[in-house]
């Protein structure tokens, strides 16, 4: 067994005993937990999916089948899907002449950030210019294609910090106070040991001074910020030893380590080597075939997306000589923040095997990982096009793929049969009104149940109005009405009635919009802030 032999850990600001999330999770003591001296060569143990809250309450976002965490029994099946990139990819491209230098062409980002900003209804990136220089921003009103604007940061370009970079990220900060903070940059500082600064700004434009240097950190280290527990996460790169029987010499091999808090300026103040061990690559992680090496976790960027945290997992499985990491991004799903479920090993946005392609090589996620656009989610991603026969990047862009709102996994009844049924653990709302995303080619009917299974007349799946249709917002309604104010708080269950068709989620919403009260990632046309506040509106708003 591959293990990763790590120092003795300590505990990191213990959270509260009884700390119960707004999903019913209640969070083990001490807090982040205390990992083995050794982190295993397998597959994290995910304690919720082992014994789930008795009741679940689903008022936060909408509700995904990415796991089993909402279903008590069903005779679906679990579908995994992969994001598509869009036929204009690349889509931001070296075209200035302070974006080709020395080190490269580069208009790349390396977790940056890619954010909707609703205060000018722009779509803003942050990006490397020039490989390894400075940070530029650059703009769009649809998300495909992007301007680059003149700012007076350095005369006549888009560059907004000059300082020479590698790692960065930048996050639009919606729940911040002050507005001489919105933004929030995190920048690697060259050094020994290397660090991170952090940085404000009103605009994303004009940056302050260094605010905060951190503890020592690795290149590839990022954060994000967990809404469900009003904290900062940073995401710590970290390269220990692993052990495997048959080799006279540990191994090194990236992972990350993980440090929360409150307050992202003390925050900063690390001691790493007391950090927990927090994730890697596993025995899971496929091999290429033509390295045969164990996979490792290059990078890690998270968000908060409707009911539940959003990882992409950069996973490194080695690196040829003759050509640029072909590293690619794997989906991580988390209902706590830290405990991660990662089911399908597949590249949901994947490197290119094809020499000449954009993304050859070292496909990177963005900061923010992705946004809400009408019925797509958008995945802005770096690519390199490499040097065929060196390790050299080569042409470096920024790509975008997509994938359907909430698309990650659908419970599937196929054509042709007598469909199926899913029926969910106990839950407890106070909305009012049952929406799904779906795609129903037969038809689906939902009806409400009580905490012993019997169902609720009034809410029964005869009396339910076939659902139709290929839609990520369906209102499901009832013969006697829509309206479910009366089960508010009660613990109950749903089940769907599937035939031949996909369900993505289901969400209970306070009204007739539709609106979720879940995360919205990075922001969309249409939001008017971090959550779905909006429903159908945000639709309307493209």
């Amino acid at each position: 067994m591959w293990k990763y032999a790590c120092l003795m850990l300590l505990p990191a600001l213990p959270a509260p005993a009884e700390e119960i999330l707004y999903n019913g999770i209640q969070l083990p003591s001490p807090w982040p937990p205390s990992r083995n001296i050794v982190l295993p060569y397998q597959p994290m143990e995910v304690p919720y999916l082992k014994e789930p809250p008795r009741v679940i309450p689903i008022d936060t976002g909408r509700q995904l089948f990415v796991d089993d965490f909402l279903i008590a029994e069903t005779s679906l099946t679990r579908v995994y899907h992969q994001a598509q990139y869009h036929p204009e990819t690349p889509v931001l491209k070296p075209d200035k002449p302070w974006e080709t230098t020395e080190r490269g062409p580069a208009s790349m980002v390396f977790s940056d950030g890619v954010w909707y900003d609703p205060a000018d209804r722009l779509f803003k990136m942050w990006y490397m210019a020039g490989y390894t220089e400075g940070t530029a921003m650059a703009t769009s009103r649809d998300g495909i294609h992007w301007e680059k604007p003149t700012f007076d940061v350095v005369a006549g370009t888009n560059i907004v910090m000059r300082t020479r970079r590698g790692s960065t990220i930048v996050w639009l900060d919606s729940e911040e106070a002050n507005p001489g903070r919105r933004f929030k940059m995190f920048r690697q500082v060259f050094g020994r040991p290397p660090t991170f600064a952090l940085h404000f700004s009103p605009d994303g434009i004009h940056w302050s001074d260094t605010v905060a240097l951190s503890g020592s950190a690795k290149d590839r280290s990022t954060l994000f910020w967990n809404p469900f527990r009003k904290v900062w996460v940073f995401s710590l790169k970290e390269e220990m030893s692993y052990v495997r029987g048959d080799l006279p010499q540990p191994q090194n091999g990236r992972m990350r380590r993980y440090h929360e808090h409150p307050s992202i300026v003390d925050g900063m103040d690390w001691v790493r080597s007391t950090l927990p061990a927090w994730v890697g690559a596993d025995a899971l992680d496929p091999r290429r075939e033509d390295l045969k090496l164990p996979a490792q976790l290059y990078n890690l960027d998270a968000v908060a997306y409707e009911s539940l945290i959003i990882g992409l997992f950069t996973i490194f499985r080695g690196e040829p000589k003759d050509r640029a990491k072909p590293n690619e991004l794997v989906a991580g799903y988390s209902r706590d923040g830290f405990h991660w479920y990662r089911p399908d090993r597949r590249a949901l946005i994947p490197v290119s095997e094809r020499h000449g392609d954009w993304n050859w090589g070292n496909v990177q996620s963005a900061g923010g990982v992705m946004l809400v656009v009408g019925d797509q989610l958008y995945f802005y991603v770096s690519g390199r096009a490499g040097v065929n026969g060196s390790e050299d990047s080569g042409v470096c862009t920024t790509g975008l793929a997509t994938l359907r709102r909430d698309g990650f996994a659908s419970m599937r009844a196929p054509a042709g049969g007598a469909g199926g049924t899913l029926t969910t653990r106990v839950v407890r709302f106070s909305g009012s009104r049952l929406f799904v995303n779906a795609a129903v080619r037969g038809e689906l009917r939902a009806e409400v149940l009580d905490e012993a299974g019997r169902v609720i007349a009034p809410y029964s799946a005869e009396r339910c109005e076939v659902v139709r249709g290929d839609k990520t917002l369906i209102a499901v309604r009832w013969k006697d009405g829509e309206d479910l104010s009366e089960l508010h708080g009660k613990p109950l269950r749903l089940r769907f009635h599937l035939r031949d068709g996909d369900l993505y989620s289901f969400w209970v919403s306070p009204n007739v919009s539709g609106a979720s009260r879940g995360y919205v990632g990075a922001g969309g046309p249409g939001f008017t802030g971090p959550r779905d506040t909006v429903g159908v509106e945000a639709y309307r708003g493209r």
